[in-house]
């Protein structure tokens, strides 16, 4: 009987160490999604301080970079999602890179509520498993009890 219950026990645990994985790979998501978001904010920074005739330090990828002078402000290609891309002026660089922001914010927060419901299911799975330990406990020490009552 003790058997099955040290069993369910182990595949509690084992469900407790599954919830604690995806919890890290959600709070890796959220992580993520908090850099993509800076990154825009430092776009958006750039673009509203930038004038053409600005020299910037364009990055060409494995750390390497080249000045260049901003040609014209009011050309500026923005990501659209999906692959897709378009220029825009100042303002609607600006416009489309907040509006990308608010969808990262509301995808955090979707993030953020899936790791709540993984907490609040790992809180049940510790409580059960609190409970199974101590109905053992107790039932050992009746065992040890009815033992000690016979050897009398």
């Amino acid at each position: 009987m003790m058997g099955g219950g040290n069993q369910e026990l182990q595949q509690l645990s084992q469900q407790l160490q599954q919830l604690e994985a995806e919890k890290e790979e959600l709070e890796g998501e959220v992580e993520d999604l908090r850099n993509e978001k800076d990154e825009m904010d430092e776009a958006i920074e750039a673009i509203e301080t930038l004038d053409t005739g600005s020299v910037v330090q364009v990055p060409l990828g494995g750390g390497a970079y080249i000045r260049a002078s901003v040609e014209d402000i009011d050309e500026v290609v923005v990501e659209l999602g999906g692959g897709y891309a378009a220029e825009r002026d100042q303002n609607g660089a600006i416009e489309s890179l907040k509006s990308r922001k608010d969808v990262v914010d509301e995808q955090i927060s979707s993030v953020q509520e899936d790791i709540a419901e993984v907490d609040d299911q790992s809180d049940q799975l510790e409580q059960k498993a609190q409970q199974m330990q101590q109905q053992q406990m107790q039932q050992q020490m009746q065992q040890m009890q009815e033992q000690e009552d016979e050897d009398e």
